[in-house]
């Protein structure tokens, strides 16, 4: 089958900074794909060579099987989502959404019609004589969406789209912008910096560092097996262990990862349990969240373990800081993780 978007061996530099370093990959259609990385990674770059909007010093992009490398944006079956909406704010919001049509020269009547159904997608139908002023961050975000997906794009683009939003409602929107791709099942390229943003909505992940994808999978296998320790530490929270204490626990200087959650706490007298492995030190300190309590452990090495551990009406209460702990954990359940 088709790749909707393929990018073969792309590179973009500005000046002596590699923005994206021979970058391949392949995204397919109907796909919920999300661009994962920090800062200057590359991720937003990539997005900008899928839309047109910057070109490859090197290498191809593809759509749908088409080399588009030298087409222009506005000729790209593509639209773009952004951060800040750019809605205008002097047309109501059924005119906003139905500006690709007009530009298009579509009918009034028409565009009044297919926008009105684009609103009542994104459940916003009541609101199509409003004006953006009169809207909520959300039901904003809410109208861009409806104007990039008006003229039925195979591949919608989101640049960190709910960025701008608060924490309550960002999660919401996730909800939604996953439900309504999955109705649509158009292609959605979405760039994040935020890992929950991605483990939560996308089928895989492609996470950026440095101009290069670190990793590529599905969420689980981003969690459960990172490749590096970059990935390991920016894909959720996790422990890299290395040096004198990696080899003392496994006999091998090679660095492992192993996530906060997977690791018990236990006193000096437990026993030890069958088929774990673990270190001794002492408890520094421990933090609160409700639901579960982040511990920190500094072991006999020097080096500093961090424990996650879920609060509930049962659970034996944590020895008070300062108190000598070991910690195990099931060997199965840490990753070895490759050199960089």
């Amino acid at each position: 089958m088709t790749a909707a978007i393929e990018l073969r061996e792309a590179s973009r530099s500005f000046g002596t900074v590699v923005a994206l370093d021979r970058v391949s990959l392949s995204i397919a259609s109907g796909e919920f794909f999300a661009l994962l990385g920090p800062s200057g990674s590359g991720k937003t770059t990539c997005l900008r060579l899928i839309a047109g909007f910057d070109h490859p010093d090197r290498g191809r992009i593809l759509l749908d099987g088409e080399d588009v490398t030298d087409v222009p944006p506005f000729d790209r079956n593509v639209n773009t989502v952004f951060q800040d909406y750019a809605l205008f704010p002097h047309m109501s919001v059924a005119e906003n959404v139905a500006y690709g049509l007009r530009v298009r020269r579509v009918g009034a009547a028409e565009r009044r019609r297919r926008a009105i159904e684009m609103l009542e997608l994104v459940q916003l139908g009541e609101f199509a004589d409003r004006r953006p002023n009169q809207l909520s961050g959300g039901q904003k975000q809410r109208v861009a969406l409806a104007r990039a997906l008006i003229n039925q794009p195979r591949v919608l683009l989101l640049d960190e789209p709910l960025g701008a939003l608060d924490l309550k409602l960002r999660e919401e929107m996730q909800t939604e912008l996953k439900g309504l791709q999955q109705r649509l099942g158009i292609t959605f390229v979405f760039v994040t910096h935020d890992q929950g943003e991605a483990l939560s909505m996308a089928d895989r992940v492609a996470v950026f560092s440095r101009g290069r994808i670190e990793q590529l999978d599905t969420p689980r296998g981003l969690y459960a097996r990172p490749r590096t320790a970059f990935v390991a530490s920016f894909v959720g929270s996790a422990n890299v262990v290395a040096g004198a204490l990696a080899e003392r626990l496994t006999g091998r200087r090679a660095p492992f990862a192993i996530r906060p959650e997977m690791i018990e706490i236990r006193t000096l007298e437990a026993p030890p349990s069958p088929g774990t492995v673990g270190t001794e030190g002492v408890l520094e300190d421990v933090l609160y969240h409700g639901s579960s309590s982040r511990c920190h452990v500094r072991t006999d090495d020097g080096e500093v373990l961090a424990v996650a551990r879920a609060e509930s009406a049962g659970a034996e209460p944590l020895p008070p800081q300062g108190t000598r702990v070991r910690l195990a954990w099931r060997t199965g359940d840490s990753v070895t993780l490759e050199a960089e």
